[in-house]
């Protein structure tokens, strides 16, 4: 068999004849050399897997197509399997398949194409902002155990919110909340994100800052990977808890901030503590301060008790007066200290069930009797006034309708005339003999005709 390279003789000289293997080997050498790692976009075809798990397609553009093999090692990273007709970016190197003499692009990553540049610039400034520190642990402030007032940055119509505040309502109602309305998704939600926070430092009006939203995808959530936002949220005076997607969704926000919540929902969790389980520990505390003060008592009986022995036993006079003397006024202090510490603990308990109280659903059903009463005594009033205003208004109409009236004429000495026509207002409509009635302002006149004049 012939070797790779063989100088054969020519008319006067040497030339250099390739195998095949050899000059396949030097164009792949001289590819890999030439253009080494690059980025490639395009669609998809020809997509198969066979059973060894490698992947082979092509990618394909409207005047070109290129072969690309992924190894199973690698394409178990993607997280997906790409199929025939799916725009994609993918990184590799050139080589060339030297069975079939073709080049072929290996491909060590793909990802799809528009996600793809959004990771991009998130894995960009996510290292960038590592690099200058806002992620580190040691700035990472903690959170209060009792805030009085909560902030919410969120948008005022999603439903983030209503979670965030059923939550808040149901393990701490104690906690008032304020709400730092903000568009969650499109342009305008980065620049309106990062105005509330820095309105929200400047206040400090709050002692803890809730970022929150929704689930979605990478797109939705994108105002969130925003750097004037995460600067905002490195500055800001108040501990910044974010609470953005679903567990599994990551934004810069999360990173930056004091405490990272996988949702809304666990957020509002995370910066109150339960009600249920304050006044539970409130009352193990007083338990414990209970049956440690009875033990004490009974250890210092007990201590009391053999004292005394071992007084009796000895005589010493002076000295068991001096003893009982200190004994009486360690009790005193010891009985006086203990009502004390009740006495504030009582009160702490009394503050907690007062605050408690305001939020009562019996403090507010007074609250509407209230006004529901209050209502009702507008409504009589309003009611009278109409009234009398009507009744005024229907004698000035009496008035005016006596004013008109032909009986108020018959007052000053008219009289109406009716025959068997009717009203009487023509002397030649009345026959000779016919009875006609008069009426009169008191009582009628009936009379018969007996001449007429014209």
């Amino acid at each position: 068999m012939p070797s790779d390279f063989e100088p054969r003789a020519t008319a006067g000289a040497l030339r250099e004849v390739y195998s095949v293997t050899r000059l396949t080997r030097e164009v792949r050498a001289l590819l890999d050399r030439s253009l080494g790692v690059v980025w490639v976009e395009g669609e998809i075809s020809n997509f198969s897997q066979p059973a060894s798990g490698h992947w082979y397609f092509s990618l394909k553009d409207r005047d070109a197509q290129l072969r690309c093999a992924m190894f199973r090692m690698k394409n178990m990273l993607v997280g997906f399997t790409p199929r025939s007709g799916t725009q994609v970016v993918v990184r590799g190197r050139i080589s060339v398949y030297e069975a079939r003499g073709e080049y072929q692009l290996i491909v060590e990553h793909l990802e799809e194409a528009g996600l793809g540049a959004l990771k991009r610039e998130f894995e960009r400034l996510k290292a960038r902002l590592q690099a200058e520190g806002l992620f580190a642990l040691q700035r990472k402030r903690p959170l209060p155990v009792f805030p009085r007032r909560i902030g919410v940055v969120t948008s005022p119509t999603g439903a983030a919110l209503r979670d965030i505040l059923h939550i808040l309502g149901r393990r701490f109602p104690a906690a008032d909340v304020l709400i730092y309305p903000s568009p969650v998704q499109g342009a305008a939600a980065a620049p309106a994100l990062t105005q509330a926070v820095t309105l929200a430092s400047a206040r400090v009006e709050c002692d803890v800052l809730v970022l929150a939203r929704g689930g979605g995808s990478l797109e939705d959530l994108w105002a969130f990977n925003d750097e004037q936002l995460a600067r905002a949220i490195a500055a800001c005076a108040l501990p910044v808890v974010s609470g953005v997607g679903h567990e599994v969704d990551f934004t810069i926000a999360d990173f930056v901030a004091d405490v990272r919540a996988p949702t809304p929902s666990a957020a509002a969790e995370l910066v109150v503590p339960d009600r249920q389980g304050v006044l539970g520990a409130l009352e193990r505390t007083l338990q414990r301060m209970s049956s440690g003060m009875r033990r004490e008592l009974r250890l210092l009986g007990a201590r009391l008790e053999a004292t005394e022995r071992r007084l009796k036993l000895a005589h010493p006079g002076l000295r068991l007066t001096q003893q009982t003397q200190r004994l009486d006024d360690l009790s005193q202090r010891l009985a006086g200290a203990a009502r004390a510490r009740l006495h504030r603990e009582a009160s702490r308990l009394a503050g907690l069930g007062e605050r408690l109280a305001h939020v009562s659903p019996r403090h507010v059903l007074q609250d509407y009797r209230r006004r529901t009463a209050e209502l009702n005594a507008r409504l009589d009033h309003a009611w009278k006034a109409d009234m009398s205003r009507r009744s005024h208004r229907l004698e000035l109409a009496q008035r005016a309708l006596h004013t008109v009236s032909p009986l108020a004429t018959l007052t000053r000495g008219f009289a109406i005339v009716t025959g068997p026509g009717g009203l009487v207002t023509d002397a030649a409509a009345v026959e000779v003999g016919s009875e006609i009635t008069t009426q009169l302002a008191q009582g009628r006149l009936t009379a018969r005709v007996t001449g007429k004049h014209s």
